[in-house]
């Protein structure tokens, strides 16, 4: 995915907020605690819950998306369906990823 296409959806993911697109794939990226109120465990569940699984391994490693993706994580999604969607992918990622790197 190139810059113009992650910033578009960094943009309609942050609609209502002016929060710099630098700031927030700085956070995304873990060189920066905030992007305005957001942190990087906030934007990984705003994305989750707005995004195709598809579009998420574009934007992080399968070993990010293994260390985001925490049952706390789970537990916050809204939408039962999409908990036990990822509570799969979870599960999965623990079993192909090894723990430490």
């Amino acid at each position: 995915m190139d810059k113009a296409e992650k910033y578009k959806i960094l943009k309609q993911l942050l609609w209502d907020y002016e929060i710099p697109l630098e700031e927030v794939e700085a956070v995304l990226k873990g060189e920066k605690k905030l992007a305005g109120h957001y942190t990087r465990k906030m934007l990984f569940l705003k994305l989750i819950e707005s995004y195709s699984w598809f579009t998420i391994i574009q934007l992080f490693t399968p070993h990010e998306i293994k260390v985001l993706l925490t049952n706390q994580t789970i537990s916050k999604l809204r939408s039962p369906s999409l908990r036990k969607k990822y509570e799969f992918v979870q599960k999965r990622l623990q079993q192909i990823i090894p723990l430490a790197r």
